[in-house]
């Protein structure tokens, strides 16, 4: 049972591919993603049960050496965070917009975990470094008060380490808009 997640950041795209291979050798654990990401650095990142996700990050920071960057675990993933990793959400119907940024990618998927676990919402994109100067970004729907709560949520993660860049509701987003979220 996929009920964690884990990822290791890593500055050299080499050692990175190198390191992610070794990840899944020597656990059972699948790769939700692995690639680069700007500004040139590559993530890694697995899910699996807690105890392989836990020695797949161990051997992925021991491979990265002093090219890590970040690693992360977190046990007990809201399983909507996969799917909005990949981008391959879907919601029923846009209703009030969070989105939530910051610096740090391990940083936006610890957030977008307490966000999705903090109210009835729905994920849309859990966007990570591509694109955007090695930053992270998440959106999400629901209704208003939902949103709220999960802006607040996300906020105090992303605040308390630091590396808030920024954090929006809209209560009721353009319909032009939503297509361009998608």
């Amino acid at each position: 049972m996929s009920n964690a997640i884990g990822m290791v950041e890593f500055i050299s795209i080499a050692r990175g591919i190198y390191a992610a291979d070794q990840m899944v050798k020597i656990s059972d654990v699948e790769i939700t993603t692995a690639s680069s990401v700007c500004p040139g650095k590559y993530i890694a990142i697995v899910h699996g049960d807690v105890a392989a996700v836990q020695d797949s990050v161990r051997v992925g920071e021991e491979c990265a050496g002093e090219y890590l960057v970040d690693s992360i675990v977190i046990p007990n993933v809201c399983p909507a965070v996969f799917p909005a990793i990949c981008g391959a959400v879907m919601p029923d119907r846009v209703q009030a917009l969070g989105i939530m940024e910051s610096f740090s990618l391990s940083t936006m998927i610890i957030a977008a975990d307490a966000i999705l676990k903090s109210a009835d919402l729905q994920p849309l994109e859990l966007r990570l470094g591509n694109g955007l100067g090695g930053k992270a970004f998440f959106t999400f729907t629901g209704d208003v008060a939902a949103v709220e709560t999960g802006v607040n949520a996300g906020r105090e993660i992303a605040e308390d380490k630091g590396l808030l860049v920024n954090a929006v509701i809209i209560p009721s987003p353009s319909d032009r808009l939503i297509p361009s979220l998608l």
